[in-house]
């Protein structure tokens, strides 16, 4: 036998069992994520956000979208709205298309591996520029989600379509590092 061919019986396979025992872990995991979100996350969501609606000004409504399963999602939507922006379409008997405006929402997404994705869905307005991705606001497992982060996530999204509203070119707060404020000098500058 040849010094370069190593007995099968030697070969050191603690690094590839290592390996195997977190995939098969994980897997386990995924399948623990999923009997979690049906046994009570999902409806934990569902109630905890339509206990907002029901007590708050919010106007929004609640679904579940179950069409593929261990992939659902449950959907916090704002609706549509007319976006007091038309079309003129004739001159003459001053005819105009009214333009839909969609108000956003927030989504919690089960992802193939039983975690949860939360996304805020931008508004927009239709046939008016490209819509602004969904902003990705945490991925959770099933056990670390909990009511007090939902309330959060309806406040990010009330802030981020809040921040979309009152559009405009330059930040609000716009701060410049590294260099003094022209308007704010201490005494030394002021020389």
């Amino acid at each position: 036998m040849s010094d370069n061919k190593q007995n099968i019986e030697d070969l050191d396979l603690r690094n590839i069992n290592l390996r195997l025992d977190s995939y098969l872990k994980i897997l386990e995991n995924t399948r623990y994520f999923r009997e979690e979100w049906h046994s009570s996350i999902k409806e934990m969501i569902v109630q905890t956000l339509q206990h907002t609606i029901d007590h708050t000004l919010l106007k929004a409504s609640v679904s579940v979208q179950e069409n593929i399963e261990n992939m659902e999602s449950i959907v916090l939507d704002l609706g549509k709205v007319h976006s007091g922006i038309s079309e003129k379409i004739s001159k003459e008997n001053d005819l105009k298309k009214k333009i839909v405006k969609t108000q956003g929402g927030l989504i919690y997404q089960q992802l193939f591996n039983g975690k949860i994705l939360i996304m805020i869905i931008y508004p927009y307005i239709e046939g008016y520029g490209e819509p602004k991705p969904p902003l990705k606001i945490e991925i959770l497992r099933p056990d670390e989600l909990k009511q007090a982060y939902i309330l959060r996530h309806i406040e990010d999204m009330l802030k981020e379509i809040t921040n979309w509203e009152d559009f405009d070119d330059e930040p609000k707060n716009k701060s410049i590092i590294g260099f003094s404020s022209p308007v704010i000098m201490d005494d030394k500058e002021k020389k």
